[in-house]
């Protein structure tokens, strides 16, 4: 890393810096322009500034590197914590703030603030996802073949339960819902804060309608996966995809997305 870098000596204003804390947070321009009550020329025009300045052609790089230099002069300080509002995504996103592929996240050791902020730039309004893949050692040409079924009221019934409890702020009931899996890569503690940080601003449930059932031949036992099409007081139209896998006699969630 540049000298420029690890100073972050890039001449920044203080208004520049405040949009690219809000953008490491997993906020688009629109919902930065939202959460700072500015329209969102406003908002673009800073961080084409920032870009400039710091010679980068992503918002969310300059912001990495932002924040990069920043824990590097400082311990975070309760205004970096503080971000209690994430504003909810709109259908179109700016082509700038696209979402960083799942393929893409590797472990990094960080404090828990920065490991937070890399899972809602990842996930922008995804709750803690595990993704089904295969387990790493099997042949490529193992591909899966995801088959519609006919609806397991059984399945959809423990998927749209186990939503219920997220919707009502129960992390704790919801995280005992999980399988092993889930838990393996997740904490109670990073599940509630995560959840408290993206699910809480989509507000209450208006209406959730079931969308399909999917069985996902993929090893140990295979998964299922239910889709729903929800209404929320502040997102309108969004899709939940929940996966579940058969474990000690019931099914458990493995896998929650919100798009």
């Amino acid at each position: 890393m540049s000298m420029q870098a690890e100073s972050g000596s890039w001449a920044l204003t203080e208004k520049e810096k405040q949009t690219l804390r809000l953008i490491v947070r997993g906020h688009d321009a629109k919902s930065v322009a939202r959460n700072l009550g500015l329209s969102v020329h406003t908002i673009n025009e800073r961080l084409r500034d920032a870009r400039r300045k710091m010679a980068v052609s992503s918002s969310r790089e300059a912001a990495r590197l932002l924040l990069e230099a920043e824990d590097g002069a400082r311990s975070p300080t309760p205004d970096l914590l503080r971000d209690v509002e994430i504003g909810e995504d709109e259908s179109g996103v700016d082509v700038d703030q696209a979402e960083t592929p799942i393929s893409g996240v590797r472990p990094v050791d960080r404090s828990p603030r920065l490991i937070i902020g890399v899972l809602l730039m990842t996930f922008a309004l995804g709750l803690l996802a595990l993704a089904v893949l295969p387990p790493a050692g099997a042949p490529p040409s193992a591909a899966l073949t995801v088959l519609q079924t006919a609806p397991d009221a059984a399945v959809v019934d423990a998927a749209r339960q186990w939503l219920v409890l997220v919707d009502q702020a129960r992390w704790d009931d919801s995280y005992r819902g999980t399988g092993t899996a889930f838990q393996k890569l997740n904490t109670a503690e990073v599940w509630a804060a995560t959840s408290e940080k993206v699910r809480v601003p989509l507000g209450a449930v208006l209406s959730r309608t079931f969308v399909s059932q999917q069985d996902l031949p993929a090893p140990p036992a295979g998964y299922q996966v239910v889709k729903f099409h929800t209404r929320f007081a502040n997102k309108e139209e969004a899709i939940e995809t929940v996966s579940l896998e058969r474990e000690r006699g019931a099914w458990r969630i493995v896998g929650v997305t919100i798009e």
